[in-house]
């Protein structure tokens, strides 16, 4: 049984990684990862089920994380249609691996809105993540996001 402070440190991670990415603030993104191992991938259950290696967006190393970040700020910046997003997680399991490091399973769902103020669904899926808690609080080693569905309704810029 995973300690309620333990869940409480879990639960504060998601909202904030969450808040950052409603708030366009991927700097503090970034800080949702550990800083020497952190890791994002967003793939679709198909590949996941069948253990393909295909992902629509691939960060599996703290390098690739702060590359994602300067692309969407600066490279990418006023080429794509803004949206904003509203992200809603609900945590269904976790386990702990090793001291300090927990296993949790989580459902999402982002919906958007472009600047036409028309709003949809982007994306739901689930959550797999390897959560590391010491001294500093709590942080992704890895973060998977494994969408329900093949396409979504716009292309995908920020991480979901």
């Amino acid at each position: 049984m995973v300690s309620p402070d333990i869940l409480v440190a879990i639960d504060a991670l998601q909202v904030a990684y969450a808040r950052s990415l409603d708030r366009f603030d991927m700097t503090g993104w970034l800080q949702c990862f550990e800083d020497d191992a952190g890791s994002y991938i967003c793939t679709i259950r198909e590949n996941e089920e069948q253990d393909l290696p295909l992902a629509l967006m691939m960060d599996d190393n703290p390098a690739r994380l702060a590359d994602r970040v300067r692309f969407i700020n600066e490279v990418w910046a006023g080429t794509f249609e803004e949206y904003a997003t509203r992200h809603f997680i609900q945590r269904l399991d976790c386990t702990e691996k090793v001291p300090g490091r927990y296993t949790v399973e989580s459902n999402f769902m982002v919906a958007y809105t472009t600047d036409r103020r028309n709003s949809e669904i982007l994306c739901a899926g689930l959550y797999l993540d390897d959560i590391a808690i010491n001294a500093v609080g709590a942080r992704f080693a890895s973060k998977k996001a494994v969408l329900d569905t093949v396409a979504t309704p716009r292309y995908l810029v920020y991480p979901v």
